[in-house]
């Protein structure tokens, strides 16, 4: 959600808030306070619900400790702050790669350095956590891409040959880039690079890029990227969502109008909680209604809704034709997820942020994972 340029960025006091408790308002009862949608429309995925008495399932570490190639030096990797997940079902357990922020000492939204770590659970409520990031800045050929700002914000996806596409930023200070590695195991990665580095001689290999997820569907009770009319696609990017093509995961081609300029299908509305900006959330879902598309919305108040306030970040569903992924049918009027509980307004980014990136479906249900205010993770799950 970080680095695109400053005019959708501000700097924000670091003050990661430990205290994590809810209450209820008076005659709301729990399961309301826990709620996080009433109204939807028959083809979205959800309603979704917070775990009752709702905590962060990931905070940030002050003594894991990593010995970073780039620098020489053992690092305190995730001390200033873990959020935006992306998650995955493997060997009967989910799996949530997460951005873990090393602290660097600055109070500017951005000026870490951030790696991916990964935190297991067997039941969808404790979550065991790695010792050392599976994904992180190397002295490889991508280094110049990714540091010193490291690999963020991932999205994850699994082919049918059981191959693990993981989607990142790449932030190197200067312009951010979306990338993709491949594994069979999370834990040993080959980079790709730059999703775009070869599309007509590299016409977007310097541009801002970021925020990839790839269509899936459901099959045998879990997602795996969906191939439509013999093609993967993708959603992507921020302030606006726009389309790209793949026929093998790896290489991609963004989709662009008869004038060479890439074509947003997915924009701000005016009036709406989703006014200042859009950007792309976890991998879409394919079902019989359509391609479902769960977005991240900023809000501007002045000419969206007064009362969530400037710059917070809620969450919207959008719905797309299956056979024509850029033909918008339908979207959601209001939020069906936004900054409400303590943690999701406490950290470095005090505006409030649910920011929704990891999804997957695991022993019968939704379960859908976020990045509360630039700090923390939370989690909502839903019945199909």
């Amino acid at each position: 959600m970080i680095n695109f340029k400053l005019k959708y960025m501000a700097l924000c006091l670091i003050g990661i808030a430990t205290a994590c408790h809810t209450d209820t308002k008076k005659g709301e009862s729990v399961k309301e306070r826990n709620k996080v949608s009433t109204a939807e429309a028959s083809w979205m995925i959800g309603p979704f619900e917070r775990p009752q008495n709702a905590q962060p399932i990931i905070q940030r570490d002050t003594m894991a400790t990593f010995n970073d190639p780039m620098s020489g030096q053992e690092v305190v990797w995730q001390s200033m702050a873990t959020f935006n997940p992306a998650a995955i079902v493997k060997d009967g357990k989910i799996n949530v790669l997460y951005r873990a922020e090393q602290d660097r000492h600055t109070d500017t939204i951005g000026g870490h350095t951030s790696r991916i770590g990964l935190a297991t659970s067997e039941d969808g409520s404790i979550y065991k956590r790695a010792d050392e990031p599976i994904f992180y800045p190397d002295n490889d050929d991508q280094k110049e891409f990714e540091w010193t700002g490291g690999t963020e914000d991932p999205r994850i996806v699994e082919s049918e040959d059981g191959t693990y596409v993981l989607t990142y930023t790449q932030w190197n200070r200067k312009t951010p880039r979306l990338a993709l590695a491949t594994s069979k195991d999370l834990k040993n990665w080959t980079k790709h690079g730059p999703v775009f580095q070869d599309f007509k001689n590299g016409k977007y290999h310097d541009k801002e890029t970021k925020s990839g997820a790839i269509v899936t569907q459901l099959k045998g009770g879990k997602l795996v990227a969906a191939k439509i009319k013999g093609k993967y696609y993708m959603y992507y990017g921020v302030p606006h969502i726009w389309l790209a093509t793949s026929t093998d995961l790896i290489n991609w081609e963004p989709v662009e109008d008869y004038a060479g300029n890439l074509a947003p299908v997915l924009n701000p509305r005016p009036g709406y909680f989703d006014s200042w900006l859009v950007e792309a959330g976890p991998p879409p879902v394919l079902t019989e209604n359509g391609i479902v598309v769960l977005y991240n919305a900023g809000n501007s108040k002045n000419i969206g809704v007064e009362e969530l306030g400037n710059r917070v970040y809620t969450s919207g569903q959008a719905l797309f034709d299956a056979n024509e992924p850029w033909k918008l049918i339908d979207r959601s009027d209001e939020p069906y997820l936004k900054p409400e509980l303590p943690f999701e307004k406490s950290g470095q980014y005090k505006d409030g942020t649910t920011f929704v990136e990891g999804l997957t479906f695991f022993k019968g249900k939704w379960y859908l994972y976020y990045g509360t205010a630039d700090s923390m993770v939370g989690m909502a799950t839903a019945e199909p």
